[in-house]
């Protein structure tokens, strides 16, 4: 894990106060929501809705390479030059610029350069899980980007997923890979026990079917949400179903607390950006969270979990 005293804190966990950044963080999920559903449009189906999510790299986000007749393409966003790339194998690129401008234009331009590129895809162009669901050629209203909070927003979801792919490692049995979800703008990584799960109830803003297909079999889930509804980024764990006494075992560290009205165990991004050891913090949330769905929850963890160390 990284030290953080051998650099700046800021250069793995910089500030990233909600109201410092709000209208990009609009902006830029509607962006998010385009791309991904160019993504829901041409990726074959995997379960749970994962071919549609877009994954961290070490300058952005990208969808990974995505089907289009007999050749692939991927979409990058890039928090160094601020650009968006699309990339196809045959070495096209072509370029947009990431900057103040309404979703409207963004998702016009997007979709001409993609057309001028011999690549035709269409999209339902209404937002999910928001509760202001503009369509994307109308939405003129979300037009903000600050390159600065892009950039650490940006940084807080690589060093995220860096801690959870360290959680991740300890678990055998079935496991999601970490994760952005375009819908809810959040970063995600899922254990399964391997049971089914009782069918889920319907989701603000969302086809019922998606939930159901997402939570076919019983999880724990972490992750992390920049703000939204919260007004502050936090850290998340859940588990579906929740087992009795869930919402009151003693899950670490203490500033870790159960929202009753989101089902979910949260911990503040400020009480790891500001820890002598964040990476430690954070992974000790996610392990006795998970313990909590796992133990209380009866799963098999002897089969489930690595006994021996990755790193040997």
């Amino acid at each position: 894990m990284v030290d953080p005293t051998a650099a700046k804190r800021e250069d793995f966990w910089p500030e990233l106060p909600l109201n410092a950044w709000q209208e990009t963080y609009n902006t830029m999920h509607m962006w998010t929501q385009i791309i991904g559903k160019i993504r829901l449009a041409l990726a074959p189906m995997v379960n749970h809705w994962w071919q549609v999510t877009l994954y961290l790299t070490a300058r952005g986000f990208t969808t990974s390479p995505m089907p289009h007749g007999s050749g692939t393409f991927q979409i990058d966003l890039d928090f160094f030059t601020h650009e968006m790339l699309i990339l196809t194998d045959h070495g096209e690129r072509r370029s947009i610029a990431l900057r103040p401008r309404p979703v409207a234009d963004f998702y016009r331009e997007t979709m001409d350069t993609l057309i001028s590129m011999g690549i035709e895809v269409a999209i339902w162009t209404k937002p999910v899980e928001v509760e202001e669901r503009i369509p994307f050629e109308q939405d003129t209203k979300h037009a903000a980007y600050d390159p600065q909070y892009a950039f650490r927003n940006w940084k807080v979801l690589a060093n995220s997923t860096r801690v959870m792919q360290q959680f991740r490692s300890n678990f055998i049995g079935k496991v999601s890979p970490v994760h952005f979800f375009w819908g809810g703008f959040d970063l995600a990584v899922t254990r399964f026990s391997g049971r089914p799960a009782p069918i889920h109830g319907p989701v603000p803003n969302l086809a019922h079917f998606v939930a159901i297909e997402a939570y076919t079999h019983e999880v724990s889930s972490c992750g992390y949400w920049p703000g939204g509804g919260l007004g502050e980024p936090s850290f998340y764990c859940y588990a579906y179903p929740e087992p009795k006494g869930f919402k009151d075992y003693p899950v670490q560290p203490e500033e870790a607390y159960y929202h009753p009205d989101l089902g979910e165990f949260l911990l503040p991004y400020e009480a790891v950006r500001t820890a002598a050891s964040p990476d430690e913090k954070l992974l000790s949330f996610f392990q006795s969270a998970y313990e909590a769905a796992a133990n209380l929850g009866g799963w098999d963890r002897a089969a489930l979990e690595r006994t021996w160390d990755v790193k040997r």
